[in-house]
């Protein structure tokens, strides 16, 4: 394969928790492509279902429906969500996962040695010692670790140091996929800087393919190709970054947009509120779901779910209105 060519293909996942009689859809529908090497932006607001969506790409958890078309390095397209477990242990070292809390997801009782070792113990029992040493010790250093406190603990090292023990444990199986799950946003600034330009270095050196997932507007627009928009669990807007940020075509993602921080303190920024609260997901709205928040809803928006279309070359949309508020730029009319 070559940049550019399709690595991944999320067609249709459907996620669905049920516990007591009550059906959660925390993921409803979703499709989109991802080409190799670039990093695709996943953003909505807390509970939108981006880290389930994410979760269930690498089959942390098992969707209700869908598919996840994976291209192997050696060009053959499986789903990842249908072969057996013995074929994804093959491929499971291919798509690996950084996980949003650095201080949860480490083993405290482990070294940090071991826990980037253990990846590689887990899936080459048989290589020597030497190996996994050099191996460990080669990937620690590149991602900025000081190799002589490899001997220590987690709990020695500070945030931004854990989550770049976390990369190290997802980069040691040289994957080319990697889900990305809000890597940054439980940093300081200062330190999320250096982690994104970490992630954009090694991205680049190793050819990775990233699906980024974060709250954080500004970070998603610095380091993604393109951008997938949720609102409770459903995309509503997906396509690349710059179009999707000089031009949004959803109400939702108006509203997100305008509340992001412009760094000019001349330049005086219009926000969009949204009133009430996100629906419950287990008894969402009839019709379009945003449309209990949404300044523009008619009655058709409270009977009929829009269709997600591609309205745009590459930028898709679910809204009935779309063409009708981007053409006259989102203007309001009671």
């Amino acid at each position: 394969m070559s940049k550019g060519d399709r690595i991944l293909d999320v067609r249709n996942i459907h996620m669905r928790f049920t516990s007591k009689g009550i059906c959660v859809r925390a993921v409803t529908d979703v499709s989109f492509p991802v080409a190799e090497g670039e990093t695709i932006g996943i953003v909505g607001e807390s509970g939108c279902g981006k880290t389930t969506l994410g979760r269930c790409i690498v089959r942390a958890y098992e969707p209700s429906e869908g598919s996840v078309l994976y291209t192997t390095s050696d060009g053959r397209q499986i789903d990842f969500l249908k072969i057996d477990k013995q074929t994804m242990k093959k491929y499971r070292k291919e798509i690996q996962m950084i996980f949003q809390d650095p201080y949860s997801s480490l083993d405290p009782r482990m070294t940090v040695f071991d826990i980037i070792k253990e990846p590689i113990v887990a899936n080459y029992p048989k290589m020597p010692k030497a190996e996994i040493e050099r191996r460990v010790m080669d990937i620690a250093a590149r991602v900025g670790l000081n190799t002589a406190y490899l001997k220590r603990y987690p709990h020695a090292f500070s945030g931004g140091q854990r989550q770049r023990i976390g990369i190290a444990r997802a980069l040691v199986l040289n994957p080319r996929v990697i889900v990305c799950d809000e890597a940054v946003s439980a940093l300081d600034v200062s330190i999320q800087a250096q982690v994104i330009n970490l992630l954009h270095d090694l991205q680049k050196e190793f050819g990775l393919t990233y699906l980024f997932i974060s709250h954080d507007l500004s970070v998603v627009e610095y380091i993604s190709d393109k951008v997938g928009v949720m609102y409770l669990g459903k995309m509503v807007e997906f396509a690349p970054t710059k179009n999707l940020f000089e031009h949004p075509m959803h109400p939702y993602t108006e509203s997100l947009l305008s509340a992001v921080p412009i760094a000019d303190p001349t330049v005086q920024n219009q926000r969009i509120p949204l009133e009430g609260e996100i629906p419950n997901p287990a008894n969402p709205p009839s019709g379009c779901f945003f449309h209990t928040r949404c300044r523009y809803c008619t009655g058709q928006c409270t009977r009929e779910a829009p269709a997600y279309v591609e309205l745009e070359p590459e930028h898709y949309v679910a809204c009935h209105r779309a063409q009708e508020l981007t053409l006259r730029g989102f203007t309001y009319e009671e």
